[in-house]
């Protein structure tokens, strides 16, 4: 993903216009400060902080452990480090030969790994576990999406629903994947909030299925609820920063989500005589439009 470079009074408002650039949460970004303000006389500072951010790229949970949590089998973690090395020996030594599978107990049960020539046991959801060397590798942005529509397909049957599955490119590294059909507002929820569970839940079915970091970023939408919500939050921004630049006196909306914000901010850069700034924290952070 490519780094957006802000800069202002300190280096947390620097990251939150940042973060507003991005239209992510604090969680989905990962900064790089350049350049923080020098202190100054009377307590006051000189300069501005200057920030590099980018969408944080999706990462897999360890491999150790989701190769513990299968293995576990209700033993306490604690659990003896010989008796391991024994259930890993014999776990493998079923994918090798006869032969192989005849050797003397001490040799199978010595501790150590086998060397990476040992074909690769199947994962839970059937698909061949990745070598060490893979984990490190990136995942597309085709791989990625390919992934979140099967997961949406299953989700949709899973609820006794009916829709088809289609993916539009924003730009190289965005992807939006959209479910369209009637009678899908149990896939939204109130105020789209299982809509944003529904996105997590795609991330973690990424982070389970291929190791490595996903390249890119995937936006979900059902039944065109993200698409009317951000048309008429443009609508919306339009008619207020008519207001502003008419009366010449700054507006603030209420806290928005940062894909929101994002929104609010993009329509404003579009029109003459006014701007936007952000203020508040979190939950609570809005946009202000002002007299340019």
């Amino acid at each position: 993903m490519e780094w957006v470079e802000v800069t202002a009074r300190t280096v947390e408002e620097a990251k939150n216009l940042a973060l507003d650039q991005l239209g992510v949460d604090t969680n989905d970004a990962e900064f790089e400060v350049v350049e923080e303000p020098r202190p100054g006389l009377f307590g006051r500072t000189r300069g501005q902080a200057r920030v590099r951010a980018r969408i944080r790229p999706t990462s897999p949970r360890p491999k150790v452990e989701r190769r513990d949590r299968r293995r576990s089998g209700g033993k306490k973690k604690g659990g003896d480090r010989s008796e391991t090395a024994s259930n890993e020996s014999t776990e493998d030594a079923t994918t090798e030969s006869q032969e192989e599978s005849d050797r003397p107990p001490a040799k199978a049960n010595n501790g150590r790994r086998r060397n990476s020539s040992t074909k690769p046991k199947s994962t839970e959801q059937g698909a061949p576990a990745m070598s060490e060397t893979a984990s490190d590798a990136d995942v597309d942005l085709a791989t990625h999406t390919a992934i979140v529509s099967e997961f949406l397909t299953g989700l949709v049957g899973a609820f006794g629903l009916e829709g088809t599955i289609e993916v539009e490119s924003i730009d190289e590294d965005t992807n939006e994947i959209r479910v369209q059909g009637s009678d899908l507002g149990l896939l939204v929820g109130p105020k789209g909030n299982t809509l944003a569970a529904v996105q997590e839940l795609s991330r973690t079915v990424v982070h389970r299925r291929v190791p490595g970091q996903a390249a890119g970023r995937i936006r979900l939408d059902v039944g065109g609820y993200r698409q009317r919500r951000r048309e008429a939050l443009e609508r919306f921004t339009q008619s207020i920063a008519d207001e502003v630049r008419a009366s010449g006196v700054q507006k603030a909306l209420e806290p928005m989500s940062p894909a929101d914000r994002k929104v609010v901010h993009d329509t404003v850069n579009e029109m003459d005589g006014v701007s936007t700034i952000s203020e508040g924290e979190d939950a609570r952070r809005r946009v202000v439009i002002i007299p340019a």
